[in-house]
């Protein structure tokens, strides 16, 4: 087998053409400030809706390839709010999420595969209670723009899924007289997310953003 090597010009030309593929993916940090991981289940006939305040987590974002893009969120358990302190107690029980022993829950992509008008289906791995399944979201990327005055980028970005608690071990429920059941299985999730990617030649930080 014959090895050829390449003339000094085509050498470069091959480095350049990788940076390039590299340099069209942006890490995006996700603002909890302008962010909502929100989820609603049904209770008797009506529907619960809740949110987590406390997550991070990073989109790595190719606006012109959204199957070469990537997210990692981590989020605590323990910020669950459905504006009843009561209620918010019993779900970081044992009933629940057991946030002392499971603190946090993840969600790790492993394939984006993109749709029409910037939509994508994102497949990853979701984790609870020490639980690790696979999840799809039927995702949309917003766009993105420039925040000059912030030296900052910021994207835009929604998403949403159905999934059954029960595969994470969340069995918890109430029988009622008529057999049916307090609390629905199904979890609908629902996710508006702002991220930015900062200039860090800028000279403003980024913990200025309101």
């Amino acid at each position: 087998m014959r090895f050829r090597l390449l003339p000094p010009g085509a050498a470069l030309l091959v480095v350049l053409s990788a940076a390039t593929s590299h340099a069209d993916v942006t890490e995006y940090k996700i603002d909890p400030n302008h962010t909502l991981v929100g989820f609603d289940i049904r209770h008797f006939f009506a529907r619960v809706n809740g949110r987590f305040k406390e997550f991070s987590g990073t989109i790595k974002l190719d606006d012109k390839d959204l199957s070469k893009s990537s997210v990692e969120v981590t989020i605590q358990a323990t910020s669950i709010n459905t504006e009843n302190e009561h209620r918010d107690a019993d779900l970081r029980s044992a009933h629940f999420f057991l946030v002392d022993s499971f603190p946090t829950l993840t969600f790790k992509s492993t394939k984006i595969v993109p749709g029409p008008d910037n939509s994508a289906l994102v497949y990853g791995d979701l984790t609870m209670r020490g639980i690790t399944k696979p999840v799809t979201l039927d995702a949309k990327y917003l766009g993105a723009m420039m925040d000059t005055q912030m030296g900052r980028k910021i994207a835009g970005f929604e998403g949403k899924a159905t999934i059954n608690r029960k595969d994470w071990n969340i069995v918890w429920n109430r029988t009622l007289d008529q057999g049916a059941t307090m609390l629905g299985d199904d979890v609908n999730i629902k996710l508006q997310v702002e991220a930015f990617w900062r200039n860090p030649n800028a000279g403003r930080p980024a913990a200025d953003e309101k």
